[in-house]
Formats: structure tokens, C-alpha cells, sequence
């Protein structure tokens, strides 16, 4: 570009070049260019976008602040404040960038893929007024051109980063052709080569495939008409770099591209588009091995359109893709990811395909650029940013961490690691130590404090303090105490237990055997039920001394049904004691069992029991026959298992649940583990006809994966 100033209009812009030239001049960049031409260039550009004379007012004024101690009062003295915070968001987003960037340099493969695309919506998240980004994109392009056009050597890094930072954000945001000469010059300086050859190959073919291009339009228009069909046409050439991906990907020489030119037909209607492509097809000979119907079947982030390839005229293999103006939209306008099958395949990112909450934002991060273009004369605001529910902070090492707005420093220890969480004791935010409450803001760098051993506050569970945000955090603090009362309780158990075991001079017995006798899986499971009293030691010195275990006793585990005109029949035996186990809680209609014990009746468990079935085993001579009589008004306790997605309000909506189906709840046990919620339920009623309508109602909960009788 000239050196040369270029005449600008609009009294804000003579002012800010003014302003900028007086602190400008003799100064270079880092690149070794003038500052003052820098950001002359950076203006035209932002000018052919359509950029407003705001944004174009900073392209001086965010260097020329590099030139002052604090920058921030002279420059809202002298242009407001929608302009200084333009130039100074502006520099401390290139601060962080350069940050960020080493750490997504020094990883390789899908980590490096990852942090890139971290990086990039750390770059969207942190512009408050999103015309930041087109003032940065037009800096690094100008960059790029003055690289290329005085032969300065520019680094690796930059290049890289161009290609695979500035240029995806570019197509994000919709400025194609910035984003198409980043990726031409970034690709000249790093193969230049390559750069050279495909170029002269397409320049030596520029009017032939000008004409070719003009040609099969204006013969596909009379086709189409004569059909009746209305479309709009338009045609195309790749550029270098698009050319130089292609090959690489397909392994192709550069005589076999076959997409060089393309054509696209935009119709009305589903219908039409197939006519069209019966139209082409008439027109041309197609390549069969060219064909794609992502209409029919849609590619993985919604893109739909019909792609062909024929032979068009001169025998020159043309693209042409056809789709509806709506399909046009979702594919050009961000909303159907374009960006993330042109970046990264059809596979998208970790974690980001197309269609995704992030890609409406980027839509509408468009549209705000758009309209801000449209209507700069009446806007008086900035832009809005749709990216204000999340934050992006850096750790020491430059790692790009997302977190939900309004996320701690205690939220952001949890997801870098668990156990950095749970030994959090402060936080260093930007140097400056911060209470462990304080929300975090997108391009923070976060340093967390640690305690060698020990575990998380409660008052961290407690949300009018405001420590978490994060609901998994949240889940990990409260799965730390779980596990802390748990080992506790097995503890107790454990004790308990062993002194049993030695009143009843039986120290050498098999704990494994002993847990199995009394149909648990482990030791550590005895020890827990005897520990949380849920299994009465009694009963565990019967089983000791040879005598029938005696099922659990505790209000909600037992329930008397009545011997004498109704609940359990015993056949044979009308007028013994009846008693519903606890361990398998049995209600009618289920098939049962009763076994007589010594001194308690007759006791009956379902015919699947794990204990009926141990007890069937040792002492067969006790089975008896049982079936169920009258039951009159009696209610049966049954046990409810429920897994979840731990949230706020799940115990409240579940609860809604059994009172909508008028059941009574007189038992709950609750244990979070990760993110999962599991809890027993116990509740009465009437008999299982009741069952399955309750687990249908509360398997359609919000968050229950499962729901079942246990």
C-alpha cells in the first residue's frame, strides 16, 4: 500500500488521525512497519467491510495508546467512551492472545485443536463490543500484507496462528474476504512455493475460466427458465489456499481438483432443487463419484444442499451446488456451524458441532456486525455481546479454562482439577489476591492457593455466599463430604463388628463369608449397614450362632400384615403371625415365600429375594406356603430407586410426584456421587397397581435417567 495518507471522511476520523499521528510518527512495530502506516491501512480495510466510523476511528487510536502511561483519560477526554473502550479492549485482547497463544503452540494434536478453539472464543468472549474483533482481524491482515509485500521472514508462530486463529474467526463472523486474504498470504509465506505454482496455474487459466464461467451460467439460466424454474446463479473460483487444502486432503495434483469452479443454484422449494439438478444433469455430463445429497441425508452440523460435479463446457469439470434460500441461510449465516465442517471436517470440534448453543451466538454476533454497519448513524451503544454467559480465564500456564458467568475462583479450581479444588484455600487473579467469591471476567488469569491436605468448606454448599456457580462443582464439594461420612459410618461398623466377634469367640470367621451369609457383597457393605444402623447387630450375631436371621426392624423396613381376616394368608396355618421382610418389602401381587422363625411368626419376602433364597438354602425344612388374602385398607411399604442429574430443585420435583399420585413418603436416603444423584424412597401404598404409573411420572422428572422398584 501507498505510504501516502488517504483522505478520510467524517470530522471523527480526521480528529483520531490527527490524534494518533502526533504520537505515531518514527514509531515501528514489532514487525518492523510504521505504526502510522499500520493504522492508516487498517482503516481502508475496516472501510471496505463496511465497518463504522467508530470502529475505523480506533484503528489509530489502539496504537497510539500503546504510547501513553494511561492512556484512558486523555482518550475519553479527547473521543468518549465508546471509542477509547475500542482501543483499549483492543490492546489488552491482543495482550492476552499472545498469552494464550504460547500454550496452544506448546501442545499437539486434538489438545492443540482444543486450545485453539478455546483461544478463539476467548477472543469473542472478552471483545464487550464485538467490533474489536474486525479492528483486530484488519491489523493482523495489514500485518500479513506488509510481510508479503517487502519480503520480511515472519515467524512460524504468526503464520500459524493466522491460519488457524485469525482466519476461522474471520469466517465466523462472516468477513470472507478477509478471511480468504489471510489464508492466501498466510499460505504465500509459508510455502511460497506451492503459493507460486498454484497461482501462476490459475492466472494462466484466469480468462478461460472467467468465460467458462459465464458461459455455463448464462446456458443453465435458459435450461432452468425452460423448465420454469426460478433460481439465482452465481459463480465462483478458489482461491490458492482453498486449492492447497484440497489437494492435501484428497491427495489430488493439482490438474485433478476438480472444484476449481463452481456454480450455485438457489430455487424455491425442496422440489426445486431436485429439478434443478435433473436440469444440470441434462445439461452436462455428471461425474457419478461427485455426487453428494446432503439433502437427504444432512452432514452432522445440519448443512444441506445438493453437490455435483460435470463436465461443463470445454469439458472443464464445474461444481454446482444447489439448495433452497433458507438452506443458503443455515449454511452462509453461521447458523449450520458453516465454520465447523470447513475448519475441522465433518467431525467438528471436541465438543463443538454444529448447531450448538455457540454457533446461535456466533450467528447473532453477526447479525449484531451487521446491523451495527446498517445503522451506525442512529446507534448511539455498542454492540451487545452474545457470549456474555460464559468466561474464559487463563491458569499460570496460559491454559484456557470456560466456566459459566458469574463462576469463582473455587468453580474454576474444580475444573482444572478435583483435588485442586478440594485444597483451594485462596485465589490470585491478575497478581492481586481476590475473596474466593469474586466472579471472574473473560482473560483473568487465575492462580489457585493451596492447603497440603484437607477438603472443601461447607460454607461452600451454602449459595447465598456465592462460592459456586458450577452445579458440577457443587457435586464434587458435596461427593467429598459423602465420602468423608461414609468412611466414617464403615468405621463404626467396622468396630462394632469386631467386638461382636469377639463376645461371641469367633475372631478367625471369614469376613467375606460372613457378608455373603447375610446376602451382602462385601465386608465394607456389612460394615456400612451395621455402621448406619440400617442392619441390627442382633442379627448378625444370630446368624453367628446358627439361628435364622431375623429381618431388619425399624418402622420403615417392617410392616405387620394382618393375620386374622386379611393381608397374608398363611395356607394351612390361618391363625400364625405374619410379617412383611424389610429386605425385599413385598406387596401384592408379587409372588412369595414365608419362612417361620423362632418367636416372630411367620416371615414373608418375595419369591426373588437374595435372603429368602440364602435362608431357602440353609433351613428348607422352614419354608412354608404363603399367599395373599383379603387386603382389606392396609398399605405395603415399598422401596423406590431413583437416579438423576444432581440439581437444584430435583428432591422438590420428585416430591410433587408422590403427592400427585397421593403417596405417602416415609423414608428417604440420598448419596451424590460426580454429578449423579441416587436415592431410596420408601412409600406406602395399597398395592403395585400403583407402581408403574409413579415411575412413569417420575422417569419424565427432568434430569432422571432411572426410576425403578428396587
Amino acid at each position: 500500500m501507498n505510504a501516502e495518507v488517504q483522505p478520510v471522511a467524517g470530522e471523527l476520523l480526521h480528529r483520531a488521525r490527527a490524534f494518533g499521528a502526533a504520537l505515531l510518527e518514527g514509531v515501528l512495530l514489532d514487525s518492523g512497519e510504521p505504526a502510522l502506516r499500520h493504522a492508516d491501512a487498517v482503516q481502508e480495510i475496516l472501510a471496505a467491510t463496511g465497518a463504522d466510523e467508530t470502529t475505523r476511528a480506533a484503528s489509530w487510536l489502539m496504537l497510539a495508546a500503546g504510547q501513553l502511561a494511561r492512556p484512558e483519560e486523555p482518550l475519553l477526554q479527547a473521543f468518549g467512551r465508546e471509542v477509547t473502550r475500542l482501543a483499549l479492549q483492543s490492546r489488552r485482547l491482543i495482550g492476552v492472545f499472545q498469552l494464550a497463544r504460547q500454550h496452544a503452540a506448546a501442545l499437539g494434536g486434538d489438545g492443540a485443536s482444543r486450545s485453539r478453539e478455546m483461544l478463539r472464543r476467548l477472543l469473542l468472549a472478552m471483545s464487550e463490543d464485538l467490533r474489536v474483533i474486525p479492528l483486530r482481524l484488519a491489523s493482523r491482515l495489514q500485518t500479513l500484507r506488509y510481510f508479503t509485500s517487502t519480503g520480511i521472514e515472519a515467524s512460524e508462530e504468526f503464520v500459524q496462528s493466522s491460519l488457524q486463529i485469525w482466519a476461522p474467526l474471520a469466517n465466523r463472523l462472516g468477513l470472507w474476504q478477509i478471511k480468504w486474504e489471510i489464508e492466501d498470504l498466510a499460505f504465500r509465506l509459508e510455502q511460497p512455493e506451492a503459493y507460486a505454482r498454484i497461482s501462476e496455474w490459475m492466472r494462466s487459466r484466469g480468462a478461460e475460466h472467467e468465460a467458462l464461467l459465464g458461459q455455463a451460467a448464462a446456458a443453465l439460466r435458459e435450461a432452468l427458465a425452460a423448465q420454469g424454474l426460478q433460481a439465482q446463479i452465481s459463480g465462483r473460483r478458489k482461491h490458492a489456499y482453498s486449492v492447497w487444502r484440497k489437494m492435501q486432503g484428497k491427495s489430488l495434483q493439482l490438474e485433478k481438483v476438480m472444484d476449481l469452479l463452481a456454480l450455485r443454484i438457489i430455487v424455491g422449494s425442496v422440489d426445486h432443487c431436485y429439478a434443478a439438478l435433473g436440469v444440470v444433469h441434462q445439461l452436462w455430463t455428471p461425474l457419478e463419484a461427485e455426487y453428494d445429497d446432503y439433502i437427504a441425508r444432512p452432514k452432522l452440523n445440519g448443512y444441506q444442499s445438493l453437490h455435483t460435479v460435470v463436465r461443463g463446457p470445454w469439458q472443464l469439470p464445474l461444481e454446482i451446488q444447489i439448495r433452497t434460500e433458507e438452506m443458503h441461510r443455515h449454511a452462509e449465516q453461521g447458523v449450520a456451524a458453516h465454520w465447523a465442517y470447513k475448519e475441522a471436517g465433518s467431525a467438528g470440534y471436541q465438543g463443538v458441532l454444529a448447531g450448538s448453543e455457540f454457533d446461535a451466538k456466533v450467528a447473532l454476533a453477526r447479525q449484531l456486525l451487521a446491523w451495527r454497519g446498517e445503522f451506525a448513524a442512529r446507534s448511539a451503544g455498542a454492540a451487545a455481546n452474545p457470549f456474555d454467559d460464559h468466561v474464559y480465564v487463563l491458569t499460570p500456564q496460559a491454559r484456557i479454562v470456560e466456566l459459566e458467568a458469574g463462576s469463582t475462583a473455587v468453580d474454576f479450581a474444580y475444573a482444572v482439577h478435583t483435588d485442586l479444588g478440594h485444597r483451594c484455600r485462596g485465589a490470585r487473579v491478575d497478581g492481586a489476591l481476590l475473596p474466593l467469591n469474586t466472579p471472574l471476567r473473560s482473560g483473568q488469569t487465575v492462580e489457585i492457593i493451596t492447603a497440603r491436605q484437607g477438603g472443601p468448606s461447607r460454607d461452600w454448599l451454602n449459595p447465598e455466599l456465592g462460592f459456586l456457580r458450577s452445579p458440577r462443582a457443587r457435586s464434587k464439594v458435596r461427593a467429598w463430604f459423602n465420602a468423608q461420612l461414609l468412611e466414617q459410618t464403615i468405621a463404626s461398623g467396622r468396630a462394632q463388628v469386631e467386638k461382636l466377634l469377639q463376645r461371641e469367640a469367633r475372631v478367625g470367621t471369614s469376613l467375606q463369608e460372613l457378608a455373603a451369609g447375610l446376602g451382602l457383597r462385601s465386608p465394607e457393605q456389612l460394615f456400612e449397614r451395621v455402621g448406619s444402623e440400617n442392619l441390627p447387630l442382633r442379627v448378625v450375631g444370630q446368624y453367628l450362632r446358627g439361628e435364622q436371621a431375623e429381618e431388619q426392624e425399624d418402622s420403615l423396613a417392617l410392616r405387620s400384615a394382618r393375620a386374622h381376616g386379611g393381608g397374608v394368608l398363611v395356607v394351612g396355618v390361618d391363625a400364625l403371625l405374619t410379617q412383611l421382610a424389610g429386605c425385599c418389602k413385598p406387596a401384592p401381587p408379587d409372588a412369595i415365600v414365608g419362612f417361620v422363625t423362632r418367636g416372630r411368626g411367620v416371615s414373608v419376602h418375595r419369591a426373588d429375594c437374595v435372603n429368602a433364597r440364602n435362608l431357602r438354602l440353609r433351613h428348607p425344612q422352614r419354608v412354608i406356603p404363603v399367599t395373599w388374602g383379603e387386603r382389606g385398607e392396609g398399605v405395603f411399604a415399598v422401596d423406590l430407586m431413583v437416579e438423576a442429574s444432581d440439581r437444584h430443585g430435583l428432591l422438590r420435583d420428585i416430591s410433587e410426584v408422590f403427592s400427585k399420585r397421593r403417596l405417602n413418603v416415609v423414608g428417604v436416603r440420598t448419596q451424590t456421587r460426580g454429578d449423579t444423584a441416587h436415592m431410596l424412597f420408601t412409600v406406602e401404598m395399597p398395592g403395585l397397581e400403583a407402581l408403574q404409573p409413579a415411575l412413569t411420572m417420575l422417569r419424565e422428572v427432568k434430569g432422571v435417567r432411572r426410576a425403578l422398584r428396587r
